[in-house]
């Protein structure tokens, strides 16, 4: 049986949408998305779809989404935020803008349109779990340059940070991300050395690491927290494991700690809302179903 198949039986003829990536069995989106269809009581479901990251594999997905008549769409995880984008009908402004895809949505002609939940379930976690942090109050420090740090600069350039820090281990990947969000108002994206980047923590108001060092399964990130001020906010968008030693580190040392399942979740709400017709909030409860799947 393809995945297709398996996608399909599990399915059995509801609507339905999934995460599409590669690897895709650690991902936590079914249980979210699953928490929302039984608090909702929607006849619906929410699987996984393994797809290889190449061309081919991305046009047969995207072709069995427009040819599947109760598809309504996908969320997308690495490596196909970007690689989806050209095979798409229409890609949503804010998504553009980003330069990455995250969620799908089948419109009622099933043409797909690419969006970018990303930004929006960053910035959402951020705002639920450090209410007294302020964006204009000083720099900030990125570190990573890829998908996820898009939307997550984006979204801090519109809050209105007045200098963003970013660091990446290849900083010529680095140099053209800044390139891309750098605001015309006078503020600054200032690209650092990735082995200054423990100097670089000095007098910032909020350190995200939006690399997957510290994922299980990865390397380590290394960062010395000596010049982070302890009233800095500390944001690590990994979930796997939930507490990373980044932010166990940090929380040692007093910082307000973020961990990344408030990202997840947020940034769900955008793709569901479309799938299956039903606003819905994120919750404590949504949290610890999610956590002990």
């Amino acid at each position: 049986m393809t995945p297709y198949e398996a996608l399909l039986n599990e399915a059995r003829g509801r609507p339905f949408a999934c995460i599409v990536g590669w690897p895709v069995e650690h991902s936590r989106s079914p249980a979210l998305h699953g928490y929302w269809l039984r608090q909702h009581g929607i006849d619906g479901h929410y699987g996984r779809l393994p797809v290889e990251p190449n061309p081919a594999a991305l046009q047969e997905l995207v072709t069995f989404l427009k040819s599947t008549e109760n598809a309504r769409g996908c969320n997308l995880t690495l490596p196909h935020k970007i690689d989806i984008m050209p095979l798409l009908d229409r890609i949503h402004p804010d998504a553009a803008r980003i330069g990455a895809v995250n969620t799908v949505i089948k419109q009622p002609d099933g043409s797909l349109e690419g969006r970018n939940s990303d930004a929006f379930g960053f910035l959402a976690a951020l705002q639920e779990g450090a209410p007294q942090w302020r964006a204009p109050a000083g720099p900030v420090v990125v570190l990573g340059a890829g998908g996820a740090a898009r939307a997550v600069i984006c979204s801090l350039v519109d809050a209105g940070v007045p200098e963003l820090r970013l660091i990446n281990r290849t900083q010529a990947a680095a140099t053209a991300l800044g390139l891309c969000f750098t605001p015309h108002d006078g503020r600054q994206i200032m690209i650092e050395r990735w082995d200054e980047r423990s100097e670089m923590l000095g007098g910032t108001t909020l350190l995200v690491n939006t690399t997957s060092l510290g994922m299980k399964g990865q390397p380590p990130l290394e960062l010395e927290l000596a010049h982070l001020p302890t009233t800095a906010v500390v944001d690590d968008i990994v979930y796997v494991p939930l507490e990373t030693p980044l932010l166990a580190a940090a929380r040692a040392r007093g910082n307000v700690c973020i961990d990344g399942l408030g990202m997840l979740l947020h940034q769900g709400r955008m793709g569901f809302e479309a799938w299956f017709g039903q606003k819905v909030e994120v919750t404590q409860e949504q949290r610890d179903v999610v956590l002990a799947t």
